[in-house]
């Protein structure tokens, strides 16, 4: 990029890559039962409950951009990475649908989470629907061993963050069985960072990338999906619901183990910490104690640090320098929303 052109804006990229993505991801879904293809089209933000066409949008679309990304930033066309995005958005709504069941919440983007406007089963039935089409998707694709192997670990990662995240609300605030910030993030890696890495390195992969590249992008999505986790962290306990799409407070009325708890508990100051976060209505007292400890601050900062570490990566792999300079922007834009 040369010192006369503006850097890119992340939306444009991400509306350019969704446009990209669209018509393979709405013919992928199209093949499922027609019960789950409207499920799956619901969670997706396409339609109302019934088939109608939504009045809200959905999602960002990051995964399946970091994936056209990846294959650009290998040196192939764009569309080498459709199956990557396809594949990647499927799994990605397919973790929502089921991590709205585990964790009971009623709404994603300001509407009735899919447990809710169709039932528990039927959302775990679309969940497991998305979840084959995704591999039956890359399993068609002609470097399909290594990209099935691929999804299969990111897979298995974003499992064991789960597992993780729910295990960590029963363990005590303090003592030796408390969670300690490795632990954190860890968690937040396999839970988070485990798909995001998957995508880039998926997408250099069908694009032709050797295992350094690929290695590279998929390192540098890890770092990027903890500090998206460690913002997102922020965000659920200070995040205008307008906004968010969450009720305030959220995370600690559910007893969530996040940054800003960990890392305000180590403070003096927050010694009556423990027993706000166990009293119910109390949450938003506990979240005027966690800022006031450091929690708040902590969780950003560690962010950062995760940030540069993402950047490092990308600015010195050998990538296409225009599509580093989009990754960059979408990184900015995903993570600087409280930065």
């Amino acid at each position: 990029m040369t010192a006369l052109q503006a850097p890119p804006a992340a939306p444009e990229v991400l509306a350019r890559c969704a446009e990209l993505v669209r018509p393979a991801l709405r013919e992928a879904v199209g093949a499922l039962h027609p019960w789950t293809a409207e499920m799956a089209a619901y969670s997706l933000g396409w339609c109302e409950v019934g088939g109608a066409p939504a009045a809200t949008p959905g999602g960002k679309g990051v995964r399946q951009a970091l994936a056209v990304l990846g294959a650009r930033a290998a040196g192939a066309d764009a569309r080498a990475g459709v199956p990557a995005a396809v594949a990647v958005e499927l799994v990605h709504t397919f973790s929502l649908l089921h991590d709205d069941i585990m964790d009971g919440d009623a709404t994603r983007r300001r509407r009735p989470a899919v447990w809710k406007a169709y039932g528990t089963g039927p959302a775990v039935l679309a969940g497991d629907a998305l979840f084959a089409l995704a591999v039956e998707t890359l399993a068609a694709v002609p470097q399909s061993a290594r990209a099935v192997r691929l999804l299969s670990a990111a897979l298995a990662d974003l499992v064991r963050g789960q597992a993780d995240d729910l295990l960590f609300t029963a363990r005590p605030c303090t003592g030796p069985d408390r969670v300690t910030a490795e632990e954190y993030r860890a968690m937040a890696e396999a839970k988070t960072g485990a798909l995001l890495g998957c995508a880039c390195a998926l997408g250099a992969v069908l694009g032709g990338a050797d295992e350094d590249t690929a290695g590279a992008l998929d390192r540098a999505g890890r770092h990027l999906g903890i500090a998206f986790q460690l913002v997102d962290d922020v965000l659920g306990i200070w995040g205008d619901p307008a906004v968010t799409g969450k009720p305030a407070g959220g995370d600690l009325r559910e007893g969530k183990k996040t940054y800003p708890v960990l890392a305000a508990l180590h403070s003096p100051a927050a010694r009556h910490l423990p027993e706000l976060l166990a009293a119910p209505g109390r949450a938003r007292e506990a979240a005027e104690l966690i800022e006031t400890a450091g929690g708040r601050t902590a969780a950003l900062a560690e962010a950062r640090t995760h940030t540069a570490a993402a950047r490092t990566l990308l600015t010195r792999a050998a990538l296409d320098p225009a599509a580093t300079e989009e990754l960059l922007a979408v990184l900015d834009f995903l993570v600087g929303r409280d930065l």
